[in-house]
């Protein structure tokens, strides 16, 4: 199964604040921004997500090629399902939690879009 490249997501209180912490670690802004409330901060081959206002928790978020794919294998597993992919062809997005209640989104993007 192929999961795609792994980015943690965290849901952030201040945006900018945010940007400026991880870029004390290196991190730049790769897209998105303050004005987004969303950003995707690079650092090397290391990529996290801030989100502002999104979602109320940290989730792990994986880029597969074909999100159908692993939620039919996890419902043949017996995993509930929290929010299913669309029916039909084209980008989705799947989610799921752990057995500890983590968020997991597998989030299909177009294929333009390689981790780089």
């Amino acid at each position: 199964m192929e999961l795609g490249y792994f980015t943690p997501s965290l849901a952030v209180k201040d945006l900018a604040k945010t940007i400026e912490f991880y870029g004390h670690l290196g991190f730049e802004v790769e897209c998105g921004g303050p004005e987004d409330k969303w950003a995707m901060l690079k650092a090397g081959d290391t990529r996290i997500g801030v989100f502002e206002g999104m979602f109320p928790a940290d989730q792990l978020c994986f880029n597969p090629p074909d999100a159908r794919a692993i939620e039919a294998k996890l419902r043949e597993a017996g995993v509930e399902i929290d929010s299913p992919t669309t029916p039909g062809e084209g980008l989705c997005s799947l989610i799921v939690k752990d057995p500890d209640g983590r968020t997991l989104l597998f989030d299909q993007l177009p294929v333009s879009m390689p981790p780089g």
